[in-house]
């Protein structure tokens, strides 16, 4: 196995992406969006296409930066970089203590990396418009249902990954094109409610982007994209091992 620091190395670098292309292409499409119309009052914020439509492309840069993460960076690390699947797995005994800390450490960086580029990249209008790619809930969203939302979400995310990676019997070569492709689907449902974060270290890396360039401060709201998505993940661990156990 590849020692502890290549792997959280391993784990920065990808999680790095995630941040940079899939949250940057939430941030570019607030920055294309702005001034435009907004048709309906669901609309807010993401807009040109007409809320779902934004939502698609968003969800699959997501999608795309997660398969390409996973196929070149999987073999090394597992290609987690996501801190509530990484407790997951911590959870279930499939991840000793010390690695889950380093890995949960280097999520955390490279996501804050990430939308630090981004905003090196593209300028002070993804700070102030797009806000680095930043969730939030949506108008008419509690706190609740948004956690329960992002809870639903990775629940479902982390069914996906105990099925196509973690399970020995899942066939071979297929796990970062499903994985991919089931956050962009989740985004796509649950991006006007939540945000659709499903991951700790993607919502931690903009809001401390936004924080120290200037930008909003959403960090009241961090709690949701902590307890949901850890809920959901190691829920969806146990009972993913509840009913494929007799097999």
């Amino acid at each position: 196995m590849t020692n502890l620091t290549k792997r959280a190395a391993a784990e920065c670098i990808g999680t790095l992406f995630l941040v940079y292309f899939g949250a940057g292409a939430a941030a570019v499409t607030l920055m294309i969006a702005n001034g435009a119309e907004t048709p309906n009052r669901f609309n807010i914020g993401i807009g040109e296409l007409g809320g779902l439509g934004d939502w698609l492309a968003i969800g699959l840069a997501f999608g795309f930066a997660i398969a390409a993460v996973i196929y070149s960076l999987g073999r090394i690390s597992g290609a987690h970089i996501n801190p509530a699947v990484t407790i997951a797995l911590w959870a279930t005994k499939r991840f000793p203590a010390q690695d889950t800390v380093a890995y949960i450490v280097a999520q955390l960086i490279g996501a804050s990396l990430g939308s630090l580029f981004f905003a090196a990249s593209a300028g002070m209008d993804a700070i102030t418009i797009g806000g680095l790619g930043a969730t939030a809930p949506f108008p008419g969203i509690s706190y609740g249902q948004a956690i329960l939302a992002e809870a639903i979400g990775t629940f479902i995310l982390m069914i996906v990954i105990m099925g196509v990676a973690v399970d020995k019997k899942a066939p071979a070569g297929f796990a970062g094109l499903v994985i991919g492709l089931t956050v962009a689907g989740v985004i796509v449902t649950l991006g006007n409610i939540s945000g659709s974060s499903l991951n700790p270290a993607r919502t931690f890396g903009p809001y401390l982007g936004d924080l120290l360039l200037g930008g909003s401060n959403l960090w009241g709201y961090f709690p949701i994209y902590l307890i949901g998505p850890v809920i959901g993940a190691v829920c969806a661990a146990f009972c993913y091992d509840w009913i494929s156990s007799g097999e």
